[in-house]
C-alpha cells in the first residue's frame, strides 16, 4: 500500500538504501552478508581523476568507472547492444551511492569503527564465486573470479568491508523501529479517503471527418517524415549447400564392414552377464563372518546383520565388474555358480563378499547379424568425413582467391539465391518468402560481409551439414518510394492532423473548465463528436491495492484538489483526457482498528529505511563532503561518447 504513498507524495523513502545496495549488483557479485576495515583512498585534495572527497576517503574516477562497467557487463550478458545510453539515467544514483559508501568507510575511520584483515577474509570466503568444488575458499577460484569480474582484490574488500560496517552500524539503529497508532492512523485515514470526480476523453478519432490530403500535403509529409518510413538494407544472397545431399551415395564396402567387425570382434562376441548382491564392510574379521554364514546358507541380508547394507547389482560383465571390484574378486564372480557366495575379496571401498544371483548368456553377433549396426555408423563416419573434405576444398580455393561461383563449381554444389531480403529472412519483394529458422547464422554472416568480400562458410547446427554463402545484390537502407506506401502516408497524414486538431480542441476545453466553466459544457461547445463524460468514483485504497496498472485519469484524481482540472495526453497516443476533482470526502480510520494495525506493520520498512538515509545524510553532513563537478561531468561525457 505505501508504494501509493510514495508515488503521491514523490517522497524519497529507500532512494538512499535502493541506490546504496546497486553497489553489490554493479560490483557484478552478490555478498551474503554486509562487510570494511575502515582504510582506504587516502588523500586531502582533489585532482582531476578525483570525483569527490569525503573524510579521509576518494572517490575517484577509475572507480565510477570501472563500476559503470561492470554494470554494463551484466547487462549485455542479456542484452548484447546495450551501451552506456542503456543506463545514463543510472550515471548520478551510481555516483551517489559511492560516495554514500566512502562517507561510511570515512566515518567509521573518524570514529574508531574499525575492522580486522582477518574479519573480512572470512566474509570474502563466503562468496559463492570465491569458493572450489568442496564449498571451501580457493584462492584459485577466487584469482578466476576478480579476472572475470575485471575487479581488484582491493576493490572487493572495500565493498565488502563497507557492507560489514554498514550491517554493524545500521542494523542497531533500524531494527524493529516502533509505528504508534498515532502516526500510522492519518495513513490509514488517506487510504479511506473518497473522490468523485468526472474524465473527458477527447479522441484524435473524433477529428478525422474531412481529411483529405492534397499530392502536395503528403509529399510535405513524406519529406518531413522520411525516416518513418525507412526500409532496411536489403540483399540478395548467393547460397551453395554443402550437406548430407552431397555425399548420399557414399557407402561402405564389404571389406571395410569386415575389417571393423574383425576390430570389435570383442563387442559383438557372445558375453556372461550376472546379477549380484554384495556387501562391503571394512573389518576383515566380520567379512569371514559373514560369508561363513552366507555359504552355510544364510541370507546375505540376515548374514551381514547390522554390520552394513546388502547392495544389487544386475546386468554385470566382467570388465565392468573388475574396473570396479577388481581383477580378482571378477575372476572368482565369474567363474562360480547361480547361488554360489563368494569372499571375501579386498577392494578399494573394504572387504567385498558376493553373492552370484543369476547368470544368462547373452549370445554374440555374427558378421551377417551386425552387417546393419556396423555399416550405418561406417556410413555416417564417411559421410560425415566426405562432408568435411568438401568444406576443405572450398575453403582452400576461397584462400587462393577464388569467387563465390568459383567456389562453388570447383566442389560441383548447386547454387540458389534468395529474393531481396531485409536481415529478418523477410522479402517486401515477394511478401509469400521467409527464410527457413535454420538459416538464421547464414543470413547474420551475409548481411555482415560486404559485397567484395570471399565468401564466408557457415555451419548449420545439428547434422544439417554447411552454407557457403555471399551477397549478390545490395539495397542501402532508405526510405520506401512513396508510390509504394502511399496509403500509410495518407493514414498517417490524416492521423498527423486529427492529433492537432483534437490537441486544439482538448486546450480549449480545458481553458474553459479552469475558468469555472461545468465540464458538460465546454465538452458540448467543441463542436465535436466527443465521447460521453465518464463519471469517477474512487477510494485511495482502491488505488493502492490494484492488481493492475491504474488508469491515468484515476491517478490524476488522486493528484489534483477539490475543484481542479488537469489536461492529460492518453499514454496509448489516441487523444487527450480532462480529469476534474467535484468532491473529497476524506476518511476517518478511528472504525477501522484492523485497516490501521495493517498500517503500522506497513510502515516499519520505510521507516528503517528513513532511518538509514537521514544517519548517512547526517554521516556526509559531519564530513563535509566535497564533489569536483567539472571532473563528474567530464567522465560522464566521455562515457557517452566512447560508443561502450
Amino acid at each position: 500500500m505505501l508504494t501509493f504513498f510514495r508515488r503521491a507524495s514523490k517522497s524519497r523513502f529507500g532512494t538512499w538504501v535502493s541506490a546504496f545496495f546497486l553497489i553489490a549488483i554493479l560490483a557484478g557479485f552478490a555478498i551474503a552478508d554486509i562487510s570494511n576495515f575502515g582504510t582506504g583512498n587516502v588523500g586531502f585534495g582533489m585532482g582531476s581523476s578525483t570525483l569527490a572527497r569525503v573524510g579521509n576517503q576518494q572517490l575517484t574516477e577509475k572507480e565510477l568507472s570501472d563500476t559503470i562497467q561492470r554494470r554494463l557487463q551484466q547487462l549485455r550478458s542479456e542484452n548484447p547492444q546495450a551501451s552506456f545510453a542503456t543506463i545514463a539515467g543510472e550515471y548520478e544514483p551510481t555516483l551517489n551511492a559511492l560516495i554514500d559508501q566512502k562517507a561510511i568507510l570515512a566515518f567509521a575511520d573518524k570514529f574508531g569503527f574499525r575492522l580486522s584483515k582477518r574479519q573480512v577474509d572470512a566474509e570474502i570466503a563466503k562468496l559463492p564465486a570465491a569458493q572450489g568444488i568442496n564449498g571451501k575458499f580457493s584462492e584459485e577460484a577466487y584469482q578466476k573470479f576478480l579476472a572475470q569480474q575485471k575487479i581488484t582484490d582491493a576493490d572487493i574488500r572495500e565493498i565488502v568491508a563497507g557492507q560489514m560496517l554498514q550491517q554493524y552500524m545500521f542494523i542497531p539503529l533500524v531494527a524493529n523501529p516502533r509505528v504508534s497508532v498515532g502516526m500510522a492512523r492519518p495513513y490509514a485515514s488517506m487510504l479511506l479517503e473518497q473522490r468523485q470526480g468526472e474524465a473527458a476523453a477527447i479522441p484524435v478519432a473524433s477529428f478525422t471527418a474531412g481529411l483529405k490530403p492534397t499530392n502536395a500535403d503528403l509529399q510535405g509529409f513524406y519529406a518531413a517524415n522520411r525516416a518513418r518510413y525507412m526500409i532496411p538494407e536489403q540483399r540478395v544472397l548467393r547460397l551453395a549447400r554443402i550437406g548430407p545431399e552431397q555425399v548420399a551415395g557414399i557407402i561402405a564396402s564389404d571389406q571395410e564392414i569386415a575389417a571393423a567387425y574383425n576390430a570389435r570382434k570383442a563387442e559383438f562376441a557372445a558375453k556372461d552377464v550376472r546379477s549380484l548382491s554384495q556387501v562391503v564392510v571394512q573389518d576383515q574379521a566380520a567379512a569371514n563372518a559373514i560369508a561363513a554364514k552366507a555359504k552355510a546358507g544364510t541370507p546375505l541380508s540376515a548374514a551381514a546383520g547390522a554390520n552394513g547394507a546388502v547392495t544389487a547389482l544386475t546386468d554385470q560383465n566382467r570388465a565392468g565388474y573388475a574396473s570396479v571390484a577388481g581383477n580378482q574378486a571378477a575372476s572368482a564372480v565369474f567363474s562360480a555358480k547361480q547361488g554360489d557366495v563368494v569372499g571375501p575379496f579386498k577392494s578399494s571401498f573394504g572387504w567385498v563378499v558376493t553373492k552370484i544371483d543369476a547368470v544368462k548368456a547373452e549370445p554374440g553377433k555374427t558378421l551377417e547379424q551386425a552387417r546393419g549396426e556396423i555399416a550405418a555408423k561406417l556410413n555416417a563416419d564417411k559421410r560425415k568425413q566426405a562432408i568435411e573434405d568438401i568444406v576443405d576444398k572450398v575453403q582452400n580455393a576461397t584462400d587462393d582467391g577464388a569467387n563465390f561461383s568459383e567456389a562453388a563449381a570447383q566442389a560441383k554444389l548447386a547454387v540458389t539465391a534468395t529474393p531481396l531480403i531485409t536481415a529478418n529472412g523477410a522479402s517486401r519483394a515477394e511478401p509469400g518468402f521467409k527464410a527457413p529458422a535454420a538459416l538464421a547464422p547464414v543470413l547474420k554472416t551475409g548481411f555482415e560481409i560486404a559485397q567484395s568480400d570471399p565468401p564466408e562458410i557457415v555451419s548449420l547446427a545439428g547434422d544439417q551439414g554447411y552454407v557457403m554463402v555471399a551477397p549478390g545484390q545490395i539495397v542501402p537502407a532508405a526510405p520506401a518510394p512513396l508510390a509504394s506506401i502511399l496509403d500509410r502516408v495518407t493514414k498517417d497524414w490524416i492521423e498527423d492532423q486529427a492529433r492537432k486538431r483534437a490537441g486544439v480542441a482538448a486546450r480549449a476545453i480545458a481553458a474553459k473548465v479552469e475558468r469555472g466553466m461545468p465540464l458538460a459544457q465546454a465538452m458540448k461547445e467543441a463542436n465535436a463528436n466527443l465521447p460521453p463524460i465518464r463519471p469517477l468514483d474512487f477510494r485511495r485504497i482502491q488505488v493502492a491495492t490494484a492488481k493492475t496498472q491504474v488508469p491515468p485519469v484515476v491517478q490524476m484524481l488522486f493528484t489534483l484538489v477539490q475543484g481542479k482540472s488537469r489536461l492529460i495526453p492518453d499514454p496509448q497516443g489516441n487523444g487527450y483526457f480532462i480529469v476534474k476533482v467535484n468532491k473529497v470526502v476524506p476518511g476517518n480510520a478511528v472504525a477501522q482498528p484492523a485497516l490501521i494495525n495493517q498500517m503500522q506493520t506497513d510502515l516499519v520498512q520505510p521507516l528503517q529505511q528513513e532511518f538509514a538515509q537521514q544517519f548517512v545524510a547526517a554521516m556526509r553532513n559531519e564530513l563535509k563532503v566535497k564533489r569536483n563537478d567539472k571532473a563528474i561531468a567530464a567522465l560522464k561525457a566521455r562515457l557517452a561518447s566512447s560508443g561502450e
